[in-house]
């Protein structure tokens, strides 16, 4: 705690102060710099918290059956990219049993788009030994309709991927707590 305030009421002040846990974990180390009462060693608690629980839901995530267990793979990319301040486009790599084995970042981009590369998916997609491919991508904005950028790029990327006989099983767009689903729309060829 600090002066005055118990760490029961000092955590409470600061769950209220940022939102919750996921306001909490969203904000960066600058901002918890800011706040009275927070040093160095409670910021890295902080952050080593939010880190772990990423990891134990990504964990969670590997090896499960994407096509039996869609929830765990929702719930994972809500944690890990729902509160990004920029465009992130992932791709989670999976086995010919539909098994999630690999996830990775592909490419970053800025608060409204990220320049996605045929080629690089193509790649990352041979590298991993992947027969088919859920990308996911997040919108800062929490909007979550596809942009006309966001259904050419899938398209390109159906193309690319089926020259070398990778599926892609769905594109996931994440917003504040909703997501889209090319698979679900029957936007995917």
């Amino acid at each position: 705690g600090i002066r005055g305030k118990d760490v029961i009421q000092f955590s409470r002040e600061l769950l209220m102060r940022f939102g919750g846990f996921r306001g909490l974990f969203a904000i960066g180390v600058g901002e918890l710099q800011g706040v009275k009462g927070l040093g160095d060693a409670k910021i890295c608690t902080l952050i080593a918290m939010r880190e772990i629980s990423r990891r134990q839901l990504r964990e969670e995530l590997m090896g499960k059956t994407y096509v039996r267990d869609p929830k765990t793979v929702l719930d994972y990319l809500y944690a890990s990219m729902r509160d990004q301040k920029k465009e992130i486009f992932k791709a989670l790599f999976l086995n010919k049993a539909n098994r999630i084995v690999k996830e990775r970042t592909l490419f970053e981009g800025t608060v409204d788009e990220t320049a996605v590369h045929p080629r690089e998916v193509v790649k990352a997609a041979m590298d991993a030994h992947a027969s088919s491919l859920i990308l996911v991508h997040n919108h800062p904005s929490g909007r979550i309709q596809p942009s006309p950028e966001d259904v050419e790029i899938t398209r390109k990327l159906e193309e690319a991927c089926w020259l070398v006989s990778v599926k892609i099983l769905d594109h996931i767009i994440i917003g504040d707590n909703r997501y889209f689903s090319f698979n679900e729309q029957q936007l995917l060829q």
